[in-house]
């Protein structure tokens, strides 16, 4: 009874009381540990058991691996395995059911395998373990094997095993298999309020937005489970208003918003760049007495600094109590966003001085930061300090990080011989990351190698074609850019438009190139051919067409620039803002040059603080010169 409502310390001394204790009574304390969370406890409880003279039996096993595999603890799972075996218990169907679970929560699947080959009864509970098994280690068609052969053995499907199955579908991302395993729990009678979530949160991660929707509006209770998952989808398919907008509408039911749902709503917000709404989810988690600590806490920075405001970020930064090494590596990644490498690497001493170990997501951050701010040495050290000093193998990611750092710096040759030298074959990412230096720098020999085998590697990405493309505009080389770009339509792939989005009040206005959607359009384009004579006049502006990578006359150049998306975001927010306000834009791919002096005389001759979020970084204009020092 105390057990079960969560009273240990009443459970204990009750135990204590027990004269004459016998294995149900252990059994019974120990299970109180497990099910309360104590699993460090239970097995030091484990060691008393032994000393008062009794050995554990099938019951004292099933709990004790549970908590070994709530802790991790290989070694100690291996020695329980190994007494289960002397006292030949390891063939029943619990213990074994248990043991899988045990190894796979201590990742390894081999050893969950070998369990369930000696397991003589196998129950749905066994398959369904293994199936999830191997669905967790990404073996995704060995999971899918393993339900076939469970469906052969006349073994019952459960939305149990249903859910399980589901993991490798959303795994291999496939909405095909989604689906038939979607049709077949309606057929059964098997689609309870977690298998429809479960289902709704795999369509959402195959994309599959309309069919996520129509999951969500079949399920009449909503739990704080179902509009989660549904905030997720939108935001993950780029829908962020929409996932905006529905967590409104969930705070307008009896559906209070928990820890998770929050961190998903920050992590739309930032991508949204909606301060305004960012501030007031910080406001709801105040008053709400929400710990600022954890995964809240670093999504609130995160979404400070991807809303541009830096100064929140630290006050955030600065408030919370304990810092774990994911609110530091939040931070190192705002201040490298925002340019400021030198306060990254600040950043990273202090967390390593505080006994913060780092990880390989820490030092991602800490050499993007190093990338962005042109400090080649110390991106050079931190490479090395990671692999010497912290036993940590780099990721892809990392050395298109060290890629990206040489070839900003316009040392692409050296940016090559150091891929030439990696000990991984490289992936796409770091390809990229040298075709991207060897435009800006004009390097083309060497860019015709990396567009090369970008292409190779990734045949569907319409954005690597469009690269390619305009690596061959900038060399003149006109025919062959378009045949690039024809090649996305024969691969019926879809590029995104080219966009910018300013909040104003509470409203996100989102504008694309040429864009006259907008009802103020006509006060738009007026005020933005007044705001370029303004700057031809005073500021001494002269278009730099470079930067229109197509064969038109130099004319329509022009036009193309005076219409790109930031120039009517800008426009738009001077006509709606009071003089001396700051303006927050963000655009979807990186800004030109042409459009960033454009907005540094802007900054200067408006008086205006202007923040920009392109693909890349934050800018902040102010005064007519920019935070990044013209290096982006």
């Amino acid at each position: 009874m105390y057990t079960k409502c969560g009273h240990v310390y009443s459970a204990h001394r009750v135990f204590r009381e027990i004269n004459e204790k016998d294995y149900i009574s252990w059994n019974s304390m120990l299970s109180c540990y497990v099910q309360n969370g104590l699993y460090a406890e239970a097995i030091k409880f484990i060691g008393e058991m032994l000393q008062g003279g009794f050995q554990p039996d099938h019951a004292c096993i099933v709990s004790l691996c549970s908590a070994v595999g709530q802790l991790g603890w290989l070694l100690n799972g291996r020695e329980v395995h190994a007494y289960a075996i002397k006292q030949r218990l390891d063939t029943d169907t619990q213990v074994g059911n248990t043991l899988m679970d045990m190894y796979m929560k201590c990742q390894y699947t081999e050893y969950s395998t070998h369990v369930f080959e000696r397991m003589r009864i196998k129950d749905h509970i066994s398959w369904t373990t293994i199936i999830t098994c191997y669905a967790r280690s990404s073996r995704h068609f060995e999971a899918l094997e393993k339900f076939r052969e469970a469906r052969k053995e006349g073994i019952k499907v459960d939305p149990m095993m249903i859910g399980s199955i589901l993991e490798a579908c959303s795994g291999l991302k496939t909405s095909l298999l989604a689906k038939q395993l979607h049709s077949y729990a309606i057929r059964n009678g098997l689609l309870d309020l977690v298998l429809k979530n479960r289902i709704l949160d795999i369509y959402g991660q195959c994309g599959e937005v309309y069919h996520s929707l129509r999951m969500f509006e079949t399920v009449e209770e909503k739990d704080i489970v179902t509009w989660t998952s549904m905030i997720n989808c939108y935001a993950n398919s780029g829908l962020l208003n929409e996932a905006v907008a529905l967590f409104a509408e969930m705070q307008n039911t009896d559906v209070q918003p928990d820890s998770v749902a929050l961190v998903s709503i920050l992590g739309a917000i930032a991508d949204l760049s909606s301060l305004a709404k960012g501030k007031e989810v910080h406001g709801f988690l105040i008053r709400r007495n929400f710990l600022m600590e954890g995964a809240a806490v670093s999504s609130l920075v995160d979404m400070y600094s991807g809303c541009g405001s830096m100064s929140n970020a630290l006050k955030v930064f600065n408030g919370a109590k304990c810092k774990d090494v994911v609110l530091w590596t939040a931070m190192i990644n705002a201040a490298g966003m925002h340019g400021h490498g030198k306060q990254a690497i600040d950043l990273f001493k202090r967390m390593v001085e505080t006994g913060v170990a780092p990880d390989h997501v820490s030092f991602l951050a800490l050499l993007y930061a190093c990338s962005h701010s042109k400090l080649v040495d110390e991106g050079k050290c931190y490479v090395d300090m990671m692999e010497t000093m912290y036993r940590l193998e780099p990721w892809q990611e990392h050395y298109a990080c060290v890629v990206d750092l040489l070839g900003r710096s316009g040392k692409t040759e050296d940016a090559y011989e150091f891929i030439k030298s990696m000990p991984l074959e490289p992936k796409s990412v770091v390809w990229c990351a040298l075709l991207g230096a060897c435009r800006i720098h004009k390097n083309h020999e060497l860019a015709m190698v990396a567009a090369d085998k970008l292409l190779e590697l990734e045949p569907d990405n319409p954005g690597n074609y469009v690269l390619v493309s305009n690596v061959f505009a900038e060399m003149g080389k006109w025919k062959n850019a378009k045949e690039v770009r024809a090649r996305i339509s024969e691969r019926g792939l879809r590029k995104d438009p080219a966009c910018s989005w300013i909040e104003i009040g509470n409203n996100v206005h989102t504008f694309t190139a040429r864009d006259h959607t907008h009802r103020d359009a006509e006060r738009i384009h007026l005020k933005l051919a007044e705001i370029t004579e303004k700057l031809r006049k005073e500021g001494g502006y002269i278009e730099d067409t470079r930067f229109v990578l197509h064969d038109v006359s130099e004319e329509e150049k022009v036009d193309v620039l005076h219409m790109h998306s930031e120039r009517l975001a800008i426009a738009f927010g001077l006509i709606s803002t009071r003089p001396g306000t700051p303006l927050r834009i963000a655009k979807n791919l990186r800004v030109c040059g042409d459009c960033h002096e454009f907005t540094k005389l802007v900054s200067k001759l408006f008086e205006r603080e202007i923040v920009v979020r392109d693909a890349n970084r934050f800018h902040h204009f102010r005064g007519g010169s920019c935070s990044c020092g013209d290096f982006w």
